[in-house]
């Protein structure tokens, strides 16, 4: 079979392998492990750092913060967040959805994300400095910011998505298609060699982008 060499390449879909019946569980703790569970209602401020959730779901979510630092998540939907603050510095995720909900601040710093879907989700501040990002899909979300400084991105895909800034200093891309992504301003232009954009979007962000490349933009003739 001929290599594929279509581009961008769409990221793989790899929706949570969930098993057809969930033990209810009350809690997530710090270092817990959870295997096949439904977790409802965590409220306040919760400390799951360094813990285990396997083929699980979180739902009715209500926190001030949600302490995931270094915790693996595979095979995990989030139902309807509502969470101040989300925390999953140096975390793994593989096939993890969220679905719906508001968040604040979801900060994944130096996260290793792989098979991630966000659907109608509201963040406010998505950071994401520094993660490793394989096969991402954000679909009907709206992010205020999205903070992306030395992010390494393979196969991510937006669509009826808007962002107010998208910092992409220092990000190294394959396979990013933009095209349904609305944005207001990338603080890096340059970085996004290799991307995918509609012509439209070109057009709207036209004056930043040749601002990068050191083209000085005037109305009129030259006297």
């Amino acid at each position: 079979m001929a290599r594929r060499t279509d581009s961008p390449v769409p990221p793989s879909d790899a929706a949570p392998d969930l098993p057809a019946r969930l033990e209810p569980a009350t809690e997530l703790v710090r270092h817990g492990d959870l295997l096949g569970a439904r977790v409802d209602g965590l409220s306040g401020a919760v400390d799951a750092a360094h813990s285990r959730l396997t083929e699980s779901v979180v739902a009715a979510l209500s926190a001030d913060r949600l302490d995931l630092t270094g915790a693996v998540l595979t095979d995990v939907r989030l139902v309807e967040p509502r969470a101040t603050e989300i925390v999953a510095r140096d975390g793994q995720w593989r096939s993890v959805e969220i679905v719906g909900g508001r968040i604040g601040t979801l900060d994944l710093l130096r996260a290793d994300l792989d098979g991630v879907l966000l659907r109608d989700v509201r963040i406010d501040y998505l950071s994401l400095p520094s993660a490793r990002i394989a096969d991402l899909r954000c679909t009907g979300c709206v992010i205020g910011t999205m903070d992306l400084p030395d992010a390494e991105v393979r196969r991510a895909a937006f669509r009826d998505t808007r962002v107010d800034e998208v910092d992409t200093r220092g990000l190294r891309a394959t396979d990013l298609d933009l095209r349904g992504l609305e944005a207001l301003s990338y603080t890096e232009p340059a970085a996004l060699r290799g991307a995918t954009m509609s012509e439209a979007q070109l057009l709207t962000h036209a004056a930043s982008f040749a601002r990068a490349l050191g083209i000085r933009v005037l109305d009129g003739n030259p006297a």
